[in-house]
This record gives C-alpha cells, sequence and structure tokens, in this order.
C-alpha cells in the first residue's frame, strides 16, 4: 500500500470517498484540499463508456479552454518560408524546418506542442518515434497540421488542450490551476464536458460519461456527478 504523508491524509479526510458531488462542490474541495506550497494544476479525469480497442470509438480532439490552463506552452512550428515568418511574428517560441527535425533526431524535446504545416510533414514524418510516444507529433484531428498557423499558435497559446481516450477509455486533461477563481475552473470543466459530449461515437453504447474525478497535483480525487456535470443547465 502506498504511504502518503500528514497532509495528504488531513486532505482526503474532507473528502466523502463513494460521494458524488456537484461540480461547483467539487471545485471548492479541490481548492481545499491543494496544500502544496507551489500553484497545483486542476486535473480531471473522465471514465467514458467507449471500448477504445475499436476505431470507431477512440475519442480523440482538442478544444480551447476559455480561461486557460494557466500554464506557459511552448510551442514549435515546422514551416518554411512566408509561414515560418507568420509563425514567429504570432509568437511560436521554435520556427524551423530540416533544422529543427535535426536537432529533435539529436535527443531535443525541450518544447510542448509541435505544430506543422502539411508541406512539412513528409519531413516531420521522420519524427514518428521519437514525438509519437511523447504525444508530440503533430496531427490534423488536433489542428496541428494546418496552413494556419497563426490560428493554431494563438489558440495554443490561448489554452487549447489536446484530449483523447487511453487504452481503458479514460480521458485526462489539465483544466487550469488552484489559483484560479472558482468560476473560470468551472467554465473550463464545462466547456471539455460539454465537447466531450459533442464528440460522443455512434458507436458507443449505454451510459457515455461514467464517471468524473477533480484533483490537484498532490491532493485526493474528488468525484463528480456525471450526470450533472454539464455547463447545459435544463
Amino acid at each position: 500500500m502506498p504511504k502518503f504523508g500528514k497532509k495528504y491524509q488531513e486532505a482526503q479526510k474532507l473528502v466523502e470517498k463513494q460521494k458524488l458531488y456537484e461540480a461547483d462542490e467539487a471545485v471548492e474541495l479541490v481548492k481545499k484540499t491543494a496544500t502544496a506550497k507551489f500553484d497545483e494544476s486542476v486535473e480531471v479525469a473522465v471514465r467514458l463508456g467507449v471500448d477504445p480497442k475499436h476505431a470507431d470509438q477512440q475519442v480523440r480532439g482538442a478544444v480551447v479552454l476559455p480561461h486557460g490552463t494557466g500554464k506557459t506552452i511552448r510551442v514549435l512550428v515546422f514551416a518554411k518560408g512566408e509561414k515560418a515568418k507568420e509563425a514567429e511574428a504570432v509568437g511560436a517560441d521554435y520556427v524551423g524546418a530540416e533544422d529543427l527535425v535535426a536537432k529533435i533526431q539529436g535527443g531535443w524535446t525541450d518544447f510542448d506542442v509541435a505544430v506543422a504545416t502539411p508541406d512539412m510533414m513528409g519531413t516531420v514524418g521522420k519524427l514518428g518515434k521519437i514525438l509519437g510516444p511523447r504525444g508530440l507529433m503533430p496531427n490534423p484531428k488536433v489542428g496541428t497540421v494546418t496552413p494556419d498557423v497563426t490560428r493554431a499558435v494563438n489558440e495554443i497559446k490561448a489554452g487549447k488542450i489536446e484530449y483523447r481516450t487511453d487504452k481503458a477509455g479514460n480521458i485526462h486533461a489539465p483544466i487550469g490551476k488552484v489559483s484560479f477563481d472558482s468560476d473560470k475552473l468551472l467554465a473550463n470543466l464545462y466547456t471539455l464536458i460539454d465537447t466531450l459530449i459533442k464528440v460522443k461515437p455512434a458507436a458507443a453504447k449505454g451510459q457515455y460519461l461514467r464517471g468524473i474525478t477533480l484533483s490537484t497535483t498532490m491532493g485526493p480525487g474528488v468525484k463528480v456527478n456525471p450526470l450533472r456535470a454539464t455547463g447545459k443547465k435544463e
């Protein structure tokens, strides 16, 4: 059994393990149970009623959180010519082509998101074994392979996050920091959940939102009522 520190154990006492909290209650509670000296991230884990083994039940995409994640995102753009100048103009942290490919092949991966123009993918494809396992490979499904580098960089800097089901059908995503106002965390949570509902696979059967848990980096999980965790009220 894992051993938890005193602060975690005290925080855990504030949470009723079997209770399904209303979303606003859960947000307040995770803020209260954050005990670290740094500004912890607030994360959500969503258990979906899908079988990711089937291609038509995989859930993957991206969404721009209205209040961002509170994290400074380092964006790399693979582009040439005018598109490279465009990426630099809107604040991409690293811009290049074959030079960046060579640098990454040498072991450098000091960035958070990679964007590529379509014409660069033939070259970027060489990095699949390096970037793929790290979740850094540009992908048209999440908008990171695009000719519109201005929009891509702006959205990522504004708080765009990617989501995808793991092997067990779960999605893990950040929705902000403990220092965020509760209403901002709630708005980010609702935006993500509403987006997941919109992209529900037609092949998914039964209850789709099966479990939602909020937690901070160092804090205990707080279960949210999955039937009432949407921004769309009756």
